[in-house]
C-alpha cells in the first residue's frame, strides 16, 4: 500500500528514463576510474561490488539449482562480464555514444531475429547504417579495437537477453542475479585484478562502490517498478532512447561533441530500436521475464 500510494503520481516512463540515465551516467563517470585502474579493473570492481549487494539483498538460492540450470547460469554470468568489460574497454577508445550505439546492435538483432518475421531484419540494417554514420570509417580515423570491444559488449547484451529469459523462468526477481553476478565478477577477475593490483586505494574503492550502486542495483529496481505499470512494448520502445542518452551525457560530461552526421546516425539507431519493438516481444513467463529490448541490463 505504501509503495502504491507513493508511486501513484509518478509516471512509469520517468522510472525507465531514470534507469537509462543512471546506467549511462555511471558509464560516463567511470572514465576517471578507467584512467586509474584500467577498463578491466573498473569492470571487475563494479561487478564484484554489485555482486556483493545482490547477494546481500537476495540470498543465492543454491539449493534450487539443478544440473540443467548450470549452463544457462554460467553463460549468463559470462555474458554479463563481456557486456560490462567490453563497453568500458570500448569507451577508453571511442566516444560513449558511439560505443552504446554499437552495443545496442546486439539486443536489437535479437529482437528482430526472434520475431520470426523477415521484414523485422530491416531494423538491424537501419541501425547498422546509423552506426556507420557515427563511426564514419571513410574518414580513416576509426579505432578498430574500440569498435571490436563495443561489438563484444553488444554480443554479450544479446546473449544476456536470451539467457535471462531461461534463468528468469527458474529464478524469480533478482535471485538469478545473485548467482550470475558473482560468476561475472570471477570471470572478469582474470583480467581485472591484475589492473587493479597496486592501484586500489580507499577513494578508488568508494568511487567503485558508488558506481556499482548507480548501475546495476538502482536501475534494476527502477526498471522492475516501471514494468509493473507499462506494457512491455512501450517499455522496450522507451529503451531505444539509450544510445541518444549516451550521446547526450558524452557531450555534457566528457565534451564528446558529435557532428551533424553523427546526430543523424543516433536518430537512425533510436528509430531502429523503436521499430524493432513492433514484433520483438515475448509473452511474460510465470516470473514476468520477457524478450526484446525490455530486459534489465548493466
Amino acid at each position: 500500500m505504501v509503495e502504491r500510494s507513493t508511486l501513484a503520481g509518478i509516471p512509469p516512463w520517468t522510472m525507465g528514463v531514470a534507469s537509462m540515465f543512471l546506467i549511462q551516467l555511471c558509464n560516463a563517470l567511470s572514465t576517471g576510474l578507467i584512467a586509474s585502474v584500467g577498463p578491466a579493473g573498473t569492470a571487475w570492481l563494479r561487478l564484484a561490488l554489485g555482486a556483493i549487494v545482490f547477494v546481500l539483498i537476495a540470498r543465492p538460492p543454491l539449493r534450487l539449482i539443478r544440473r540443467a540450470d548450470v549452463p544457462a547460469l554460467l553463460g549468463l554470468g559470462i555474458a554479463t562480464g563481456a557486456m560490462v568489460a567490453g563497453l568500458l574497454a570500448a569507451m577508453e577508445r571511442i566516444p560513449l555514444g558511439t560505443a552504446v550505439a554499437i552495443e545496442f546492435l546486439g539486443p536489437l538483432t535479437v529482437a528482430a531475429v526472434r520475431s520470426r518475421n523477415r521484414r523485422m531484419l530491416v531494423w538491424p540494417v537501419l541501425a547498422l547504417a546509423g552506426v556507420l554514420l557515427l563511426t564514419q570509417p571513410w574518414q580513416g580515423g576509426v579505432d578498430p579495437w574500440g569498435i571490436l570491444f563495443a561489438v563484444v559488449a553488444g554480443t554479450g547484451w544479446g546473449v544476456y537477453i536470451i539467457l535471462t529469459q531461461r534463468v528468469g523462468d527458474r529464478f524469480s526477481g533478482i535471485t538469478g542475479l545473485s548467482i550470475t553476478f558473482p560468476i561475472a565478477a570471477v570471470v572478469v577477475a582474470f583480467v581485472g585484478v591484475p589492473q587493479v593490483a597496486g592501484n586500489l586505494g580507499l577513494p578508488t574503492l568508494l568511487l567503485a562502490a558508488g558506481l556499482a550502486l548507480m548501475s546495476p542495483v538502482v536501475p534494476f529496481g527502477l526498471e522492475m517498478l516501471a514494468l509493473r505499470r507499462m506494457t512491455h512494448t512501450a517499455f522496450g520502445t522507451l529503451m531505444a532512447l539509450e544510445p541518444a542518452i549516451g550521446v547526450l551525457l558524452g557531450l555534457v560530461l566528457l565534451q564528446q561533441v558529435p557532428t551533424w552526421i553523427q546526430v543523424i546516425g543516433v536518430v537512425l539507431v533510436v528509430a531502429a530500436g523503436a521499430g524493432a519493438q513492433r514484433g520483438g516481444i515475448r509473452r511474460p513467463s510465470s516470473n514476468g521475464v520477457t524478450a526484446g529490448l525490455d530486459v534489465p541490463h548493466e
